[in-house]
């Protein structure tokens, strides 16, 4: 697995909370064991050290998705990462669910995960995967295998300090050079 490090200060000021929910209804029934929940919860402990993490399985239900999602936006999550439920399967309802709760759709994520992914798996372009905010929480989708989760995870990673910090007020736009 990749190293991740932090280079912005206000991570290491503000509690950064974060959410990893797997969205699967063979999880949820214990017919499978989850390993994308996991490999994300490990990624982002590589990245911000003694982050707080939580982690739940849900199953493939929008209404219970989207109560889950709002409900952790309440709390002030910073980052909610979901993983599953994002595929073209009528039980694939996490872009769904996600859109409800959302108030400002963030969508240069999702095309880049989708883009990179593509590189190695022309299916990444069946993913359809969103990214938004509600409040100053920021929600990922994420696809559902361990694979596609990591390599999704890892395409946006470098761009999430930033991200948080100005979803949390920190700071203004940098310059670029």
């Amino acid at each position: 697995m990749p190293h991740f490090t932090s280079t912005i200060s206000f991570m290491t000021s503000v509690a950064l909370k974060v959410a990893i929910l797997t969205i699967s209804d063979r999880c949820s029934r214990a017919q499978m064991d989850d390993s994308s929940g996991p490999a994300l919860e490990a990624m982002v402990h590589i990245k911000w050290p003694g982050t707080e993490c939580l982690r739940r399985i849900l199953p493939d239900d929008e209404a219970r998705i989207a109560s889950e999602l709002l409900d952790l936006a309440e709390q002030k999550f910073s980052l909610v990462l979901t993983t599953g439920g994002t595929g073209l399967g009528p039980r694939d309802v996490t872009p769904e669910a996600t859109r409800q709760i959302i108030t400002r759709n963030v969508p240069g994520l999702a095309e880049a995960m989708r883009a990179r992914g593509a590189e190695k798996n022309k299916f990444a372009w069946l993913s359809r995967g969103i990214a938004g905010l509600r409040a100053h929480t920021l929600i990922i989708n994420l696809p559902g295998s361990e694979r596609g989760a990591t390599e999704s995870l890892e395409v946006i990673l470098p761009l999430l300090d930033h991200a948080l910090e100005v979803i949390a007020g920190g700071r203004e736009h940098p310059e670029v050079k």
